[in-house]
């Protein structure tokens, strides 16, 4: 698996489980969906993507995007 491909799947989980305890839990986890969308679109304009560091560092091969 690439990296872009674990970054894709790992936010897509992160969104599906903020919503989860959002609706679930506290209405105050809408903030950790904000904060990912907004970590998705910086990391469109810069490039940077901590998520991606850590995925690098268990060995992923690298994408074209990250």
């Amino acid at each position: 698996m690439s990296l872009d491909r674990a970054i894709l799947i790992f936010a897509g989980v992160m969104i599906f489980l903020s919503l989860l305890l959002t609706h679930f839990v506290h209405p105050g986890f809408v903030w950790l969906t904000a904060f990912i969308g907004f970590n998705l679109i910086q990391s469109a304009f810069t490039g940077f993507c901590p998520a991606a560091i850590v995925f690098r560092k268990l060995g992923l091969r690298s994408g074209s995007a990250f």
